[in-house]
């Protein structure tokens, strides 16, 4: 590869923000192009780059706990630019991290907009034989809401592998206005953040005590709002699911959802009891008005560090924007419920990745052109930048002669790129998770499992970047 070929970006989401900041530490320019605001997708309003346009959380924090936990500790070692930008604006959220999404934005793109090393041009590559493209290492990190042009494009060049284009349908949750819930309802609280309560009971009574003297949980005592429902409260909200009118696919489509964002009306229509052993699930809480555990419990999510708008966890949707008007108001505590964003449900392509991709994320026979983030195949925020930071100092490696292998598969990183080229009768996207990785090579109890793949995993990522000359270096 000629070091003095600039590499072409296409795309400005956390995949793309990732390649060309892990360049630019390198000395490596690139040129990023970004559609917005000259063209949006039907998911995204903001002209800023790593637009967030599902929820605002990037899930566990839990080095030791959860794949994803494990994934942000080895790219904060790596030197991630979205990862150091979500500490700096990061809301409370448990033992999750989330963040300020409109913060989070702008601090990206002003680092784009202010890193010498990378040229950013607002305009749309209409396709892979832009004469922009051309002579040049291109890098297609355009998400999997790429413009109609682009995303033909790329199905015409992995066509001749026989492979086809494949798509899933995610979800996105409505958010309301925090000032808009009734605190007379919800409550502040944690999970298991006071003693087991007793056991619900339809015939339990309601406390004496007035709702307005009961003693509320302060603000420090749990990072999210709280609404509980009764049997009957809960069953109405599920019957006005069921009946919602619901967004339709076009006629030449078949609904895919991702298994780990389905739309809560979906989930509903397995069963009444799903949602009660899933996103509504009530256990380690007690209602203040009844000093019960309630039957099904909405958690909120702060959207902001200021907390003037909350994210209802869970309840992604594909409904009709006045039916989530009709249901959202169902919810206890939500009556008076003022959304600040309605749930959508946009279409995400993605490509066969063992079928189109070479261990390096070239597209098979055209391997000047690369793929990076959910399009790959990988899913959520945090997989979808790690694809961007590995292919950003992949690249600058092979640029300084320094070739960088692939991290050991029991690693979080190893074992998402791994997924990527493992070949399987249906693919389908994946977060990153420890059934990724290998097995341990000894007995051990369930309850520590993870935490002992956790620790080899943090080993073998400490080995292989020692032997790793660009990684050394502690650029």
């Amino acid at each position: 590869m000629d070091p003095h070929n600039e590499i072409v970006i296409i795309g400005g989401g956390l995949a793309g923000c990732e390649c060309a900041l892990a360049l630019a530490r390198h000395g490596i320019a690139c040129t990023v192009y970004e559609q917005k605001p000259g063209a949006f997708s039907p998911a995204h309003t903001s002209p800023d780059l790593a637009e967030l346009v599902c929820s605002n959380s990037f899930r566990s924090d839990d080095a030791s706990g959860s794949g994803v936990g494990l994934l942000k500790q080895e790219m904060r070692e790596l030197g991630s630019a979205v990862m150091e930008a979500a500490s700096r604006c990061s809301v409370p959220a448990g033992k999750a991290l989330a963040v300020d999404r409109t913060e989070f934005s702008r601090i990206l793109t002003e680092r784009m907009e202010g890193e010498p090393l990378v040229t950013l041009i607002r305009r749309q590559i209409p396709g892979l034989d832009a004469p922009e493209l051309q002579g040049r290492t291109v890098v297609i990190a355009a998400g999997p809401l790429a413009s109609e042009g682009l995303a033909s494009s790329l199905a015409a060049a992995i066509s001749g592998d026989g492979a086809e284009r494949l798509y899933f349908y995610d979800a996105i949750a409505p958010i309301v206005r925090a000032d808009s819930v009734d605190m007379g309802i919800a409550f502040r609280g944690s999970r298991y953040g006071n003693d087991a309560p007793p056991p619900y009971s339809d015939d339990a009574p309601f406390l004496e005590k007035p709702v307005e003297t009961m003693t509320q949980p302060s603000e420090s005592d749990g990072d999210y709002l709280n609404c509980p429902m009764t049997k009957a409260e809960y069953t109405a909200f599920y019957e006005a699911l069921l009946a919602a009118e619901r967004v339709p696919a076009h006629d030449f489509e078949k609904e895919i959802h991702f298994e780990g964002c389905m739309p809560i009306e979906a989930l509903a229509d397995r069963g009444d009891r799903t949602l009660t052993f899933g996103p509504l699930k009530p256990v380690g809480f007690t209602d203040p008005r009844t000093g019960r555990r309630p039957y099904a419990l909405l958690q909120l999510r702060a959207e902001n560090r200021e907390r003037t708008s909350f994210n209802l966890v869970g309840c992604q949707t594909k409904m009709t924007y006045a039916a989530q008007d009709r249901v959202v108001r169902l919810i206890p505590g939500l009556a008076g419920a003022a959304c600040l964003r309605f749930g959508s449900v946009p279409r995400n392509t993605y490509v066969n990745a063992p079928e189109c991709l070479e261990s390096d994320l070239s597209l098979k026979g055209r391997p000047g052109t690369f793929l990076a983030g959910q399009i790959t195949g990988v899913e959520g925020y945090v997989e979808s930048a790690a694809c961007g930071l590995w292919l950003g100092l992949m690249l600058a490696g092979r640029i300084l002669g320094q070739e960088l292998p692939l991290p050991p598969v029991t690693t979080a990183l190893g074992a998402l790129l791994n997924h990527l080229r493992t070949p399987s009768k249906h693919f389908t996207p994946s977060n990153i998770h420890f059934g990724l990785m290998p097995e341990l090579d000894h007995p051990t109890k369930k309850k520590s499992r993870k935490a002992e793949m956790a620790d080899r995993g943090r080993a073998d990522f400490a080995s292989w970047m020692e032997g790793c000359p660009l990684l050394a270096r502690g650029e």
